[in-house]
């Protein structure tokens, strides 16, 4: 039984969080999942392991969202290697991806100044555009089939994670697989929760972020309080509150809170709340033009006016930190989300050593970034200058991470129900308690019925070993053969079911199929040839072949040869069909039909030619071959040179039209009794034979060593078998054949020899 060996490699977000990256490889068919970079490093050090891959060989790179750390480094992967596949996205990432990334180079360039290396920057602008055209577009429940010999198709589904996240449900050689990405299983004030497979078995794979391993988050009212709580505990002691966010994501979440939260108090309105990205209002229009993707909250406000239309909220489009006026409290909102470089950056530096201000990070932090630094509460901290300054500023944690906590994401395993699991994107400790935690959970389960599941570091290969599935699918007619009723079908409920108010058979094991199997991409499926059209692209056909053969003898003789070796031979005669007009036989033109009219020969049309027509077919092409050696062997033979010179005598009735005499068929039977008499002999040696007209009688004697000794033997110590051949009166091919003895086994021996040389002697039946 063949297998073939499915490999998932992480070549980022293995064990880690940052740069994810996946290969998937099966079948031929090469897949990227994701192409992020790691916020924790700059330049090359932050991108996937690209040198474990050919990027000549990936066919398709799927992007689940637009966040950096899933997606940053694809204009350096499409421009600067030799990758020539496919990229798809959602349209809403495709949308943001363009502002996000721009910004990045921006932020790339800036935190390098002059001293910028050109490795360092892993694109250009122009490079970036030239990616950007490269994108598909995919929505989701949108099914894309890609025509590969692995059968590669795949679709989208919400993630919920941010505006247009999507999980990858894959279907390739025959197995699946589903691809989560980032995703959320709680819908918040604009997005929904990401949502199950829905209409597909079990995936063969699940690739699923451990981001939180086994924490559980608090409700969600409990962190908006605690979130609105402690910026109104900064603002109102005449501090200033800086909430570090990337531009897209989060950050619109946060405000949506943070502006109604400022309806309900008057007394913080006169406190402003500033949105510090020069791509706010860009950013804003992206949201406004996807609404309909949101939640149900959001397009019910649609219908109002703009929900993302803020009224306590200001845009910056740009901010110089060193004018900045921040004498007074406030609230800013500023990128990048892990305080590594730009405004959020410039303002932590400058607040972080006033005990009024406070700075509340309310996203996931990643490893080496300075947000991950501060949550320990360090006493001094490293400005972007290089200066060691003090850190007396308040810092505080409120997770608005679109992640699925431990519960989440658990349930959601359960219910997708995967036979092999692989953890990605969750730091090595979080990850390894999330597994062990897996594994008590299925250890209720017998252990045949356990998913696999793996955690792999980066670069480390996943070798999944699959059966190759032999099975067809039965559709269309072929599925839905009616029943036919009868009295007691009332009560059949078990064996067939109403289909559009007609009976139907349900199938059975063991139940015979007859159809075309039709393969493709590694799927088969069985239709009836009416159905052909409708579930595959297939036509029906059929082609007929016609070969003039040259022939010089009579028809007469050709229709002996034919009868004598095929059983079942149609004639047809047309005197006015001939164009010759030298017709020596006057049989006109004469068609003989085999194997229901599909094989025909055509004698007396042309002079000196015989036609044979067929349909090709693997019998009629096997009958066809033999007609035609039948033909040549018909004007070559001794046999055929005889009947032409005189009456022919082989056993079918007929007229002699030359002479008008009657064949004599007591010759022709005689002829047959004596060639059975000889086969008897050849077989038994000791055989006598009578024949009485159409009657022939032989007795087979053999020793009596040779036989059963308990039978009862003649007086010269031989065992006898008597045997009658008699034909039916009226016919000289049908007879009847009687075998009496003493002994059962010698009856039996002669009876099989008769039985033999009958059927070696009679035409080929080919209906």
């Amino acid at each position: 039984m063949s297998e073939d060996i499915m490999t998932i490699t992480p070549l980022g977000s293995g064990q880690e969080v940052g740069r994810s990256s996946h290969l998937l490889t099966f079948r031929g068919t090469t897949l990227l999942l994701d192409c992020g970079i790691h916020p924790g490093y700059d330049g090359m050090a932050g991108l996937p392991f690209f040198d474990r891959v050919d990027p000549e060989q990936v066919d398709v790179l799927l992007i689940t969202h637009f966040h950096l750390d899933h997606a940053a480094s694809l204009p350096y992967f499409t421009e600067r290697t030799g990758f020539k596949g496919r990229i798809f996205m959602t349209h809403p990432t495709k949308a943001v991806i363009r502002l996000l990334l721009g910004d990045y180079l921006r932020l790339m360039t800036m935190k390098k100044g002059a001293d910028v290396s050109p490795e360092d920057v892993l694109y250009t602008e122009a490079e970036l555009q030239a990616c950007v055209d490269k994108i598909e577009l995919i929505d989701y429940h949108q099914t894309i089939d890609l025509n590969l010999p692995s059968g590669l198709k795949f679709h989208a589904l919400n993630a919920g994670h941010v505006l247009g996240a999507a999980m990858f449900f894959i279907e390739i050689g025959g197995r699946s697989v589903l691809y989560t990405g980032d995703y959320s299983m709680e819908e918040d004030r604009h997005l929904m929760a990401a949502e199950l497979p829905k209409y597909h078995a079990s995936p063969d794979v699940l690739i699923v972020e451990s981001t939180y391993g086994v924490q559980v988050h608090a409700s969600r009212a409990e962190r908006e309080a605690r979130f609105t709580g402690t910026i109104e505990r900064i603002v109102t002691g005449g501090g200033r509150c800086l909430i570090p966010v990337f531009a897209l994501g989060r950050a619109q979440e946060l405000l949506l809170i943070l502006d109604e939260y400022w309806k309900e108090h008057p007394h913080l309105q006169s406190i402003p709340i500033y949105y510090a990205s020069k791509m706010a209002s860009r950013a804003l229009r992206v949201y406004q033009t996807y609404a309909n993707m949101m939640n149900a909250r959001i397009r019910s406000q649609m219908d109002l006016g703009n929900p993302f239309s803020f009224t306590h909220i200001r845009n910056l489009k740009s901010i110089d930190v060193n004018n900045f006026d921040d004498r007074g409290p406030s609230v800013v909102f500023a990128s990048p989300g892990m305080l590594q470089s730009g405004v959020s950056r410039q303002l932590f530096d400058r607040w972080a050593t006033d005990p009024k201000n406070g700075v509340l990070i309310a996203g996931y932090a990643v490893e080496h970034t300075l947000a991950k630094e501060i949550m320990s509460q360090p006493k001094e901290v490293v400005t972007m200058e290089g200066r060691r300054q003090p850190l007396n500023c308040l810092v505080d944690y409120v997770s608005f991470s679109a992640h699925v906590d431990f519960v989440q994401n658990r349930d959601f395993i359960t219910s997708v129900n995967p036979r092999n699991i692989i953890l990605v994107h969750g730091a090595k400790d979080e990850m390894g308690r999330l597994k062990g935690a897996l594994m008590m959970h299925y250890n209720k389960l017998a252990e045949n019925k356990r998913p696999t599941i793996a955690m792999p570091p980066n670069e480390v290969e996943v070798k999944l070993i699959f059966t190759r599935r032999r099975s067809a699918k039965v559709m269309g007619k072929l599925a839905e053969a009616p029943v036919v009723a009868s009295a007691n079908d009332d009560d059949d409920g078990d064996i067939a079911t109403q289909r559009n108010d007609k009976k139907v058979a349900e199938p059975r094991g063991g139940d015979a199929v007859q159809g075309i199997l039709v393969t493709q991409q590694n799927s088969s499926k069985i239709v009836a040839p009416g159905d052909l059209s409708t579930y595959t692209p297939l036509r029906v056909g059929s082609v007929s072949s016609r070969l003039h053969v040259p022939f010089v003898g009579k028809i007469e003789t050709l229709r002996m040869f034919l009868h004598e070796m095929f059983r079942g031979v149609d004639e047809l005669k047309d005197v006015s069909a001939n164009d010759d007009a030298n017709d020596d036989e006057g049989e006109g033109v004469v068609t003989f039909s085999m194997h229901g009219g599909q094989v025909k020969v055509i004698a007396g049309k042309t002079k000196g030619v015989a036609t044979v027509e067929w349909d090709c077919s693997s019998v009629g092409d096997v009958i066809a071959d033999s007609v035609v050696a039948l033909i040549m062997h018909a004007q070559s033979s001794a046999a055929s040179i005889r009947l032409t010179s005189r009456p022919c005598s082989h056993r079918q009735k007929k007229l002699r039209e030359e002479t008008g005499e009657e064949l004599d068929p007591k010759k022709s039977m005689e002829e047959y009794l004596r060639a059975l008499h000889q086969a008897l002999v050849d077989q038994f040696l000791s055989v006598e034979a009578t024949y009485e007209a159409s009657k022939g009688t032989f007795e087979v004697k053999i020793d009596a060593s040779n036989g059963s000794n308990d039978k009862e033997e003649e007086d010269d110590g031989a065992i006898v078998c008597t045997a009658t051949v008699e034909f039916e009166e009226d016919s000289d091919d049908t007879a009847k054949i009687t075998v009496e003895s003493e002994d059962e086994k010698l009856a039996s021996n002669v009876r099989a020899c008769l039985q033999n040389v009958a059927a070696a002697s009679a035409p080929i039946a080919i209906d």
